[in-house]
């Protein structure tokens, strides 16, 4: 994607339009994304193709289990088990894993690679992309993502998500939590820590972004795991700016609507 020149920060917003004190992030030049949850809703867009595809399947248990898988998948690789291997790698095998337990292992390659990709296709939450594009109006605005670079580049151009540039932990072969990721992202762009702001819908993301000196924002995604589970969305007292929706964060740091 193109990448335009840092925009100039933007003056301090009013204290109504940001109750958390925007004039602490006039600093701020880049605004970067955790991308699954925060940005996109995966677990609706999984069910949603698991009722075309097998409507006799539980969408919810198959969407849930096949996340739970996420994070020991990226652990072996954190943890030295095995070298570096793109998310969709593993998507794809604990997918292969799953099929039996839900009734589908007969499912052809050809139906488990379109399936294994329904996270290239994942639909954005409804505020989003109008969010996004405000953000662009004053900030460099990018995923920062355990997405590899293709599955997140297919997003952006099949949601509309207006990226200034696409960081992947594919850039820095390591997945976050890994300070790599983090602090990588201010390299590429030539900026310290702290004129990075890290927003996301997942408080160990957020803390390890702090750890590695960037600014923090949390997006409540309360139906992350589906409107039958709505988790706990509450302040930390860690977090300086608390966000209901991007479009909401965009207040806050003054982005015009």
């Amino acid at each position: 994607m193109h990448t335009p020149p840092p925009h100039t920060a933007a003056a301090p917003p009013s204290p109504t339009a940001a109750p958390a004190g925007a004039g602490a992030f006039q600093d701020i030049r880049l605004v970067v994304f955790d991308v699954f949850g925060t940005v996109v809703d995966w677990h609706g867009s999984i069910v949603r193709e698991l009722a075309v595809l097998a409507p006799q399947v539980d969408g919810d248990a198959f969407a849930r289990a096949w996340r739970e898988g996420y994070q020991p998948a990226m652990q072996r690789v954190r943890g030295g088990e095995r070298g570096w291997v793109a998310l969709d790698t593993l998507h794809r095998e604990i997918l292969d894993g799953l099929l039996p337990r839900f009734g589908l292992a007969h499912l052809a390659e050809d139906e488990r690679r379109h399936l294994n990709r329904v996270w290239h296709r994942l639909a954005p939450w409804p505020d989003s992309v109008d969010g996004l594009q405000r953000l662009r109006q004053r900030f460099m605005v990018s995923p920062l993502s355990n997405g590899n670079l293709g599955l997140l580049a297919h997003m952006a151009k099949a949601a509309g998500l207006p990226w200034d540039c696409i960081l992947s932990a594919e850039v820095f072969r390591a997945y976050k939590p890994d300070p790599a990721v983090y602090r990588g992202a201010a390299e590429v762009f030539g900026l310290p820590p702290e004129a990075v702001l890290m927003a996301a819908a997942h408080h160990e993301d957020l803390e390890a972004a702090r750890a590695c000196g960037l600014r923090t924002a949390y997006i409540e995604r309360p139906h992350e795991f589906g409107a039958a589970r709505p988790k706990d969305v509450s302040p930390r007292p860690g977090n300086p700016l608390h966000c209901a929706t991007i479009g909401a964060l965009a207040d806050a740091l003054g982005c015009p609507a």
